[in-house]
């Protein structure tokens, strides 16, 4: 038994690590033993299958998820003086992609209870000059994403969904990235599937899917039916800027494979939230995750608000309580205006209050398949340990 003043454990659990078989690595194995490393059949391949396992039409892979939304503000036409309306509380990708373009971040607060970014706070920032909406699917649970649509469908506007937390989720029964205009997904090691780092949009849209592939080979097409001339076999026009965002073979191989693990990666994050719901519901001080109704979250991150008003100490030194447990808490996320940057660029910083509240009282506890009942047993006794020793008597 843990003494009262032992940590917990003696190593640090992280919050996030991918789960990898061997399966995984014969799969990788069989593409460096064959003719393609990059730009060969698996890429399609698994364009193909993310496709249909999300209900789109059409997929582009790229070489990581930022990557990806670049492609989706390119493909939206987004420029210099465009404003995308998006969230505070995700990673700095989401706006930093429209900036790529020279677009102008606008961020609408988010939802007290979903953290998701809220409907209503969009088209409270919506004007002239707006061009499109970057909904974050934070933690797995999708946005609202219907009432988004038709928001956007009334001002004419594009959404990118920003999915890199919701592979496997679902809204109103339909899969995410069936829904919005493009959809990212995001194949970092801690993300549900890898290709070590990757991303991939996928789309219905014939117009966006033909601009998405052009984008991220250089803006070059070897298409016949695209070339404005056509000198023989070895012909390939640039018709536009684009960038060498092209992921690779083994990359590719290595999403098939984990994807044939997707349900079981799902399931095994539900089952470690729920069991986490169980522990910490009665807790006084402690929030844990509301779920909508209406949606299923394929559970990305598993945060909890730690109330002010209950303990004797503030955020950060819970987190360093909890890391001196050997529990690899985080904080998702600061929110993006905070950053020197977007400060740099005027940005308000008391614009979201809902958000920075969020932001004060947060942390991230670890989620990932691989956790043992150990594990998932060290983290729980961590956290009611910390709340004994700084909870207000």
């Amino acid at each position: 038994m843990t003494l009262e003043h032992e940590p917990v454990r003696s190593s640090m659990l992280p919050y996030g690590q991918q789960s990898i078989d061997e399966e995984d690595i014969q799969a990788v194995v069989e593409v460096l033993r064959g003719d393609f490393i990059t730009q060969g059949p698996s890429i399609a391949k698994f364009e193909q299958q993310i496709a249909n396992r999300t209900g789109a039409s059409y997929a582009v892979a790229f070489t990581n998820g930022t990557a990806a939304l670049h492609g989706a503000c390119y493909a939206a036409e987004i420029g210099p003086g465009d404003e995308v309306i998006t969230s505070p509380i995700t990673f700095l990708a989401s706006a930093n992609c429209v900036r790529y373009q020279g677009g102008i971040p606008v961020f609408a607060d988010i939802d007290e209870a979903t953290y998701n970014i809220n409907p209503d706070k969009i088209k409270e920032k919506i004007s002239p000059k707006t061009k499109a909406i970057i909904p974050v699917d934070f933690s797995g649970q999708p946005v609202e994403i219907e009432k988004i649509m038709k928001i956007a469908a009334q001002h004419g506007l594009v959404v990118i969904e920003d999915a890199a937390h919701s592979l496997g989720a679902s809204y109103k029964g339909k899969p995410i990235g069936s829904w919005a205009d493009m959809t990212m997904f995001s194949f970092h090691p801690v993300k549900h599937i890898t290709t070590g780092e990757g991303g991939i949009i996928v789309t219905n849209n014939e117009i966006y899917y033909k601009r998405l592939l052009l984008f991220r080979n250089h803006g070059m097409t070897k298409d016949p039916e695209d070339l404005m001339y056509n000198e023989g076999p070895w012909y390939y026009e640039m018709h536009d800027l684009g960038y060498n965002y092209r992921m690779t073979d083994m990359q590719a191989a290595l999403g098939s494979s984990q994807l044939h693990k997707l349900d079981s990666f799902v399931e095994a994050r539900r089952k470690i939230a729920c069991i986490y719901n169980e522990a910490f519901a009665e807790i006084e001080g402690l929030v844990i995750p509301y779920q909508a109704d209406d949606s299923a979250s394929s559970w990305h991150l598993y945060v909890i608000q730690w109330k002010p008003e209950y303990f004797t100490v503030d955020r950060k030194v819970l987190f360093e309580a909890m890391r001196d447990e050997g529990i690899g808490v985080h904080v998702h996320y600061i929110p993006v205006y905070k950053q020197p940057y977007y400060q740099s660029l005027g940005y308000d910083m008391d614009k979201c209050p809902v958000a920075e509240r969020y932001y004060a009282t947060a942390m991230t506890l670890p989620l990932y398949p691989k956790m043992t009942d150990q594990d998932v047993y060290d983290v729980i006794s961590a956290v009611k340990k910390v709340v004994l020793k700084y909870r207000k008597s």
